[in-house]
C-alpha cells in the first residue's frame, strides 16, 4: 500500500459508511416521530383526561418534555405523519423487534408504566380509514423514502397525488429539494396532461438533483378553463403558455371590470428589457393591473419583480387620473408568513394569489402507477 492507495481506501470508507449512517438515522427518526404521532392521536381520541387539555395537548407537551426539537410544530407534523402513513405499523413493528429499543419502549426502560400497544391502535386507524387503494408499499416508504421526504409528502391531501410523488422520488432517488421542486412546478399535473408519461418522468430525472448523504382578487384562481391539449410532454411553460392564450377565460375567472392591454410587455429600465406577463386596466378601480405567472411556490424575488414593474408604472405610465397600479402574483402555492415578510416594505398593491388546473381523469394515472411499482 502506498500514500494514495491509503487516501483511496479513506474515502471509500467515508462514503460507504456515511451512506450506511445516513439510512440508518433516517430510519430511527421515521420510527420515534411516527410513534410518537400515533401516541399522540390514541390520547386525543381516548385519553382518560384529554378533556383538561383539549386544543392546548401539543402545547402541553412542548413545555413538559422541554426537549430540543420536540415543539408543538414538530408534534403537529408527528401527528400529520401518523395519520397519513397508519399502514407503516407492520414495517415499524418489525424493525423494532430487531433493535435493542424495542423493550425500552414496552417497558420504559426499566421505569414501572403501562405496557401500551401502539400497534392496535394503528390497526383500528387502518380499518377506519378510507379507501387504500392509492398506497405505495409500505417497506419502500419506510426504508426508501427518508423523514422529511414522508413529511414534505404528508401535506398532500389527494391519496393519488401522494403515491404520484412517492413513487418518483423513490425511482429517481431525488433530493428533498428535488421533490420540492417538482411538487410546486406541477410534476403530478404535467404527467397526468401528458401523452409520453414514461418520456416526461425519465425527462424530469434525467435533470433531477439526488439524494446525498450530506379580495377583488379571488384565492385561489381556477384555471381548469386553460385546456391543455395532450402532447408527449407537457412542460412548465405549456401551462403559462395556455393561460396566456386563453385571456377571455381568464378575464372571466378574476371578476370584473379587467380590460386586457398587453401581452408580455416589454419595458425598458437601465438598457435592460423586462417582461410583465400580462397587463390589464381596470376600469372600475382606475388603475392598471399586472400579472406575473410563475409556475413554482412563491419566492420572495417573485414581489421584488413584481415591485419593479408596479414603480415603473407609477412613475412611466400612470394619468393623473389615475390610481396606482396593482400587482397581481399567481403561484402554485405560497405560504402567508413568507410573503407577508416578503412584501413588508414594498408596495401595499402587490397580491399573491394561488391557481389550480383540472386534472385527466385517474384511471390514467392509475395505470402509470401500477406500471412503475410491477418493475
Amino acid at each position: 500500500m502506498n500514500f494514495d492507495n491509503l487516501t483511496t481506501r479513506i474515502k471509500e470508507i467515508q462514503t460507504q459508511l456515511s451512506q450506511q449512517v445516513a439510512h440508518s438515522v433516517n430510519i430511527a427518526v421515521s420510527t420515534r416521530n411516527w410513534l410518537i404521532g400515533c401516541y399522540i392521536v390514541e390520547y386525543e381520541q381516548n385519553g382518560d383526561d384529554r378533556s383538561n387539555y383539549g386544543e392546548r395537548l401539543l402545547k402541553c407537551l412542548e413545555e413538559k418534555i422541554s426537549i430540543t426539537g420536540m415543539t408543538e410544530r414538530r408534534f403537529r407534523e408527528f401527528r400529520r405523519l401518523y395519520l397519513v402513513y397508519p399502514q407503516l405499523v407492520t414495517i415499524i413493528s418489525s424493525y423494532l423487534k430487531t433493535t435493542s429499543i424495542s423493550n425500552s419502549i414496552h417497558t420504559g426502560a426499566g421505569v414501572q408504566v403501562e405496557n401500551i400497544d401502539f400497534e392496535s391502535f394503528a390497526i383500528r386507524r387502518i380499518a377506519s380509514a378510507e379507501s387504500q387503494k392509492w398506497q405505495t408499499p409500505p417497506e419502500k416508504l419506510f426504508y426508501q423514502l427518508p423523514y422529511s421526504h414522508l413529511l414534505l409528502i404528508s401535506k398532500i391531501k389527494e391519496p393519488i397525488k401522494r403515491a404520484f410523488y412517492e413513487t418518483e422520488a423513490i425511482k429517481g432517488c431525488w433530493s428533498y429539494k428535488e421533490l420540492e421542486r417538482q411538487i410546486n412546478s406541477l410534476y403530478f399535473e404535467r404527467s397526468g396532461l401528458s401523452k409520453d408519461k414514461q418520456m416526461l418522468s425519465s425527462l424530469v430525472n434525467r435533470n433531477a438533483h439526488k439524494i446525498a448523504p450530506s379580495e377583488i382578487i379571488k384565492n385561489p384562481i381556477s384555471l381548469e378553463f386553460i385546456g391543455l391539449k395532450e402532447k408527449d410532454i407537457v412542460m412548465e411553460s405549456d401551462l403559462e403558455t395556455a393561460l396566456l392564450n386563453h385571456l377571455q377565460e381568464f378575464l372571466l375567472e378574476l371578476g370584473n371590470g379587467f380590460c386586457f392591454e398587453a401581452r408580455q410587455k416589454r419595458i425598458l429600465i437601465d438598457g435592460v428589457y423586462y417582461k410583465a406577463d400580462l397587463v390589464f386596466y381596470h376600469r372600475i378601480l382606475k388603475c392598471h393591473v399586472i400579472v406575473e405567472l410563475k409556475t413554482d411556490k412563491f419566492k420572495h424575488e417573485f414581489a421584488s419583480q413584481l415591485n419593479l414593474y408596479l414603480n415603473y408604472y407609477k412613475n412611466e405610465m400612470m394619468q393623473p387620473d389615475d390610481n396606482f397600479p396593482i400587482g397581481l402574483l399567481m403561484c402554485t402555492d405560497f405560504g402567508q408568513t413568507t410573503v407577508r415578510y416578503a412584501t413588508a416594505g414594498l408596495d401595499e398593491n402587490i397580491f399573491v394569489s394561488k391557481y389550480k388546473i383540472n386534472l385527466p381523469t385517474e384511471n390514467e394515472l392509475q395505470d402509470y402507477l401500477s406500471n412503475i411499482n410491477m418493475h
